[in-house]
Order: C-alpha cells, then sequence, then structure tokens
C-alpha cells in the first residue's frame, strides 16, 4: 500500500494537525513516459499556507480532500522513460505520497556528488535559488551598503545574508531566538542581528543601521517590515519575496502605508517568486554549488524524521522551529 496527505479543511488562522489527514492508497502504475518515484525527502515552505486559503494568488489554491504537493527529492524505483534509470535521484514538484508517479519532463537529476541530495530542495534548490534572484536582480547591493534581511534564520534568509556579505555589504539580521541570532553573527557572519521577539525593533533597526537601509529583502511584512521602512535610504530596493507575519491572519491586515517611504527615498519595492527566473536556474544553481564547495555559503537543515511527522514540521514553520531549511526525511536513500 501507498500513503498520502490531503488537504480536510481550509484552516481559519492558524492551521492544525486537522488540518491534514491520511490516506492510505493502491501503488500507482506508471504508463510509457513516466517514472516511480520513492519519497526520501519532503519540503515544507510558508507559502504552502497561502495555498490553503480558496483565494486568488500565484498558483492555485490546494483543492479540499485532494493531495499536497510540494517539493519533492526522490529515487526512481520503476522507469518507462529513457531519460531516467532505476535507482537514479530526483527532484520535482510531486504530490505528498510515499511513493508517486511522475512525467519524466516534471523531474530533474540531482547529482548526488555535487552535494548532499536534501541541498536540492533547500541551497541549491528553491530557497536558494529565491535568495540568489532576489538578491541580486532587484536588491542589487553593493559594496558597503547596509542590507536587511527578516526572517533571517530561515531557508531563504541565511543565504540572501551570506550573498550580500559575499558582495562586500553590511548585512543586518531579523530572527527570533538567542539560538538563532548566535548562528548568524558566529556562523554566518552576519554583522548585526534583532532579535525582534525581545527588541524594541523600531529604535533597534536605527542602532544596527546607522547609516539607513540601502536594501531590504522582505520575508515577513508586519511591524517588522514597517520598521525597517522607516530608515529607508535614497534610492534604496526591496525584493518583496515573503509574507509569514500575515499568513494567519484572520482579519486583513492594517498598518503604516509605505507608499510615502517609496516616494520621498525614490526607493523600489518589487514583489517576486522564483518561477520567474526559471530559464536562468542554470546559471543560479552552478553559482550557488561553487560558493558552497568553496565555504563562502553554509547552510543548515532542521530534518525532521517520518511521514507521519509532515503535519508537525509544516506547523513548525509558523512556530520559528526551523533554523535554515525545514525538511522531512520520508526514507533511507
Amino acid at each position: 500500500m501507498n500513503e498520502q496527505i490531503l488537504l480536510a479543511e481550509r484552516p481559519k488562522g492558524m492551521p492544525t494537525e486537522q488540518t491534514f489527514t491520511f490516506e492510505k492508497v493502491d501503488m500507482p502504475s506508471i504508463n510509457e513516459g513516466e517514472v516511480l518515484v520513492k519519497t526520501l525527502y519532503l519540503s515544507v515552505d510558508p507559502y504552502m499556507r497561502g495555498r490553503m486559503n480558496d483565494t486568488k494568488s500565484y498558483v492555485p489554491p490546494f483543492q479540499l480532500n485532494e493531495v499536497i504537493s510540494g517539493g519533492i527529492v526522490g529515487k526512481v524505483v520503476e522507469s518507462k522513460a529513457d531519460s531516467f534509470q532505476e535507482g537514479e535521484i530526483v527532484t520535482g514538484y510531486l504530490e505528498w505520497k510515499r511513493y508517486s508517479k511522475a512525467s519524466a519532463k516534471h523531474l530533474q537529476k540531482v547529482d548526488p556528488n555535487l552535494a548532499p541530495i536534501s541541498t536540492a530542495l533547500g541551497v541549491l534548490g528553491m530557497p536558494g535559488l529565491t535568495a540568489y534572484f532576489g538578491l541580486l536582480d532587484i536588491g542589487q547591493p553593493k559594496e558597503g551598503e547596509t542590507v536587511v534581511v527578516s526572517g533571517a534564520a530561515g531557508a531563504v534568509g541565511t543565504i540572501v545574508g551570506q550573498i550580500a556579505k559575499i558582495k562586500g555589504a553590511r548585512v543586518v539580521g531579523i530572527a527570533g531566538s538567542q539560538e538563532k541570532i548566535d548562528y548568524l553573527k558566529n556562523e554566518l557572519g552576519f554583522d548585526a542581528v534583532i532579535n525582534y521577539k525581545e527588541d524594541d525593533v523600531k529604535q533597534a533597526v536605527k542602532d544596527a543601521c546607522p547609516n539607513g537601509v540601502d536594501v531590504y529583502f522582505d520575508n515577513v511584512g508586519g511591524e517588522i517590515s514597517d520598521a525597517v521602512t522607516s530608515q529607508l535610504n535614497k534610492f534604496a530596493r526591496i525584493p518583496l519575496c515573503g509574507q509569514i507575519a500575515l499568513y494567519n491572519l484572520e482579519k486583513a491586515d492594517i498598518g503604516p502605508r509605505v507608499q510615502r517611504q517609496l516616494l520621498i527615498n525614490s526607493a523600489l519595492m518589487k514583489g517576486f517568486i522564483v518561477g520567474d527566473y526559471a530559464e536562468q536556474f542554470p546559471e543560479g544553481i552552478k553559482q550557488l554549488g561553487e560558493w558552497v564547495q568553496q565555504g563562502r555559503i553554509k547552510y543548515s537543515e532542521n530534518i525532521v524524521e517520518g511521514f507521519e511527522n509532515v503535519p508537525s514540521a509544516f506547523l513548525g514553520l509558523f512556530k520559528g522551529e526551523n533554523l535554515g531549511k525545514q525538511l522531512v526525511k520520508v526514507a533511507d536513500q
């Protein structure tokens, strides 16, 4: 038997374990041009919360009582496609199942010799590419500038800060625990870190950015972003990546309007999704891979063991439990 995870309800506010349901199903059979993939690692990501609402976004919502999908790294156990052989490691956007069938055109091979295979869902996957293109294309940090990153200890934020350091910027991170602050300062070399749970964030941003903010990589929105945007410099750039502070709100968010700060500083705010850069993915993976191999980019993975723990791993994203990329290990290679 196979096993899969379905969306059982559309959550109001924070999802719970009851948002998900497990179901036993028959093993899939594959047709010509398809492969059967055994899930090894499964990615849980904040953007998935938005897909649980029945609202228009940049991707369609998950459907009630249907299987949830996301980033997967798996092993080919059967192939009817010339481009894939049994035993190869692949990644793709697949359903939350122990075993999935997929069209060969929707899979990419993972080179186990480049880095651990789990990195295809992290630093060498969607989060790493999000950091790479969002910061370098929209943020365009220059040597000596100040770059602020919210959600700095997450899968995207940790990479953003390190790329900014590679480009010669002064980097300020915003995170929510002493463990994360120590990691960002001592392991990743951030110049300053703000604890948004303990510090007066607006004053802390002023103190940490005496020369103002040139680039703000916004992963969270809400009051944290209000504090940072009040310190923007002339011609500042804001890559708008995520709004995790707002995802579980039950009422519309109301706060300071950012337009005045953008206007008086001739600043740029641009929303983006990593798929906007799909044609450039090989370039990004190549450069990120080189930086990882050179030791210029470090990464952290928070790996939860067991398919049965996928819901709790997802919920952990909104409780600040993850340092770096949040993954579920479903099976051994």
